[in-house]
């Protein structure tokens, strides 16, 4: 396939090319899922555009192809799915805050096979709506239905953990994982079904209740899934609300019955819903938030791997990923090398639809993205960088080729704002203080990479920089897996740890059952397990 196929007119599908279900409207969300039923929306809806357009027809510009709509959900509609969270949890009274593990377990594993025959659905509409390639949308399928499985595994194994009982300086106590209440639910646009269902699902599972906003952009896809989450889960366990934010979720925050949020986005929009909450103390929050993810490519690097993770890390979803490596600083006495392959290494990419074969360089989903990276190139142009590789930054409908800018210094926007997108800015360094500073004083500290072989070098540079990021990552590039690891952030990028154990615990509170250690107590606990009084108080669990 020719990789500058993107500048050519023929780059976009001709509209008779566009499959049937896209045509005319395309596919159209007119269902809301409130209180355990699927209810007919009669009210506005939102356009849904896709980031592939229709082929320019002559000089004409290609314009995003209309494929869908969805609810625009008002106040009104919005409070309502909230009091259907809110009697489903029945102040943890509800059926299900108050069913057993294994239950619960059952209504997900239901939720899993249902969701699992609506794959091809999912992939396409992905595919369709946020111009993630075929193979990612397939991956990002399949991962989230491996984090389920992997999740209900686990909580059988806290589950086995919390059934003991334990004797501490005279007293008898068991401690059990209980819900938090009433959990609002919100993924990003870049990963809707993998990055939600990564919050969502330990939510559901721990036996909370929910209000489930989809992303901005990605919304189509929960289509095929309506219906399974309803076939799955008692009325109101989980409601899905579509529409503006500030028609929908401010008013849920400003109610002050949202217990628990969930929230990946900017740090910004989550301090300003935060601050909504009437009694934000109450409120439990775990946050994915922004992230300027650094390389630091040292003299001694691996010079083929550190290119190749790189440009994998910059350009993987066009770059549009919070764990996106943002800013590459590469020692001096290898850079002007180290940019030619990188640049050598953009060129190879294919650029496409992202159902062809072979593509990894797609179009955009977000209006004004554009227009956002344009700003970002061309001030650091202006600044004394320049475009390395062929082509780069130019644009054709919403398609925008990625650009290795360099040299890149910090009095340029891209050396401190956060691209993504395509832009990949490379900064020379000569002492790794000037490195060590940067990480220090950026307001973000999600993760960052170290390219080098040294040990004593690398070393140091962990204990320097192991207090500013949530993640180091050795000779590799930024990445959130294996979900078994921790994800979490310092500073403006997260509040809360998310991991598939980690994101069982934030979902729930301890709660501790003790007695002083007399006879007579003992008796009481005995004869309360036997007897099996209590769903708490019990020593049953899982295998």
């Amino acid at each position: 396939m020719d990789p500058t196929r993107w500048m050519q007119t023929t780059f976009f599908p001709k509209e008779t090319d566009v499959p049937e279900e896209f045509r005319e409207g395309g596919v159209n969300l007119n269902h809301t899922l409130v209180g355990g039923e699927l209810r007919p929306w009669d009210g506005s809806y939102a356009e849904v555009r896709s980031p592939i357009c229709s082929a320019a027809q002559g000089d004409g510009v290609p314009q995003p192809l209309l494929i869908g709509r969805t609810p625009l959900m008002d106040e009104a509609a919005a409070l309502e799915a909230l009091d259907a969270a809110v009697q489903a949890y029945g102040q943890g009274s509800g059926d299900w805050p108050s069913m057993s593990v294994a239950n619960r377990i059952e209504h997900v594993e239901q939720f899993l096979a249902e969701m699992r025959n609506h794959r091809e659905a999912v992939v396409k509409l992905l595919m369709w709506e946020i111009g993630k390639t075929r193979k990612d949308a397939c991956k990002e399928f399949d991962r989230t239905c491996d984090y389920i499985n992997d999740t209900i595994h686990e909580l059988k194994v806290l589950d086995r953990r919390s059934s003991r009982f334990e004797i501490v300086g005279g007293v008898v106590a068991q401690t059990r994982r209980l819900p938090v209440g009433v959990a609002l639910c919100m993924g990003p646009f870049n990963y809707p079904l993998n990055e939600t269902f990564t919050t969502l699902i330990p939510a559901l599972i721990m036996g909370n209740t929910v209000v489930f906003k989809p992303a901005k952009y990605g919304v189509l896809l929960i289509g095929p899934l309506m219906d399974a989450f309803r076939k799955s889960f008692p009325p109101g366990v989980i409601n899905i609300i579509f529409g503006r934010g500030r028609d929908t979720v401010g008013p849920l925050m400003e109610s002050g019955k949202v217990d628990m949020f969930a929230f990946i986005g900017t740090h910004r929009g989550a301090s300003a819903l935060k601050q909504m909450h009437p009694k934000p103390h109450r409120l439990k929050a775990v946050l994915g938030l922004d992230a300027n993810n650094p390389a630091i490519v040292l003299p001694d690097a691996d010079f083929e791997l550190a290119v190749s993770e790189c440009i994998s890390g910059a350009l993987s979803f066009n770059g549009q990923r919070c764990t996106a490596l943002k800013l590459l600083f590469v020692h001096d006495s290898l850079a002007d090398q180290f940019v030619s392959k990188l640049s050598d290494a953009v060129n190879e990419l294919v650029a496409g639809m992202p159902w062809e074969q072979d593509v990894s360089l797609t179009p955009l989903p977000e209006p004004g993205k554009i227009g956002f990276l344009r700003e970002l190139v061309d001030d650091a142009i202006a600044k004394g960088a320049s475009v390395v590789n062929e082509c780069g930054g130019e644009v054709n409908g919403t398609y925008f080729h990625p650009a290795v800018l360099y040299p890149v210094t910090a009095e340029m926007r891209i050396y401190h704002e956060e691209q993504f997108g395509p832009v990949i800015p490379v900064a020379a360094f000569s002492d790794e203080q000037e490195v060590i500073e940067h990480v220090r004083d950026s307001s973000f500290g999600q993760q960052l990479s170290i390219f080098g072989s040294d040990s004593d070098t690398v070393g140091r540079l962990i204990d320097l920089l192991a207090n500013q990021v949530g993640r180091i990552n050795l000779n590799a590039q930024c990445q959130r897996g294996p979900d078994t690891l921790p994800f979490n952030g310092r500073k403006d990028s997260a509040e809360g740890t998310l991991s598939v154990s980690d994101a069982l615990r934030v979902f729930s509170i301890r709660t501790t059952v003790a007695t002083k250690s007399s006879e007579s107590n003992r008796d009481l606990v005995t004869g309360i397990v036997r007897g099996r009084s209590s769903k708490i108080l019990t020593t049953d669990y899982l295998f």
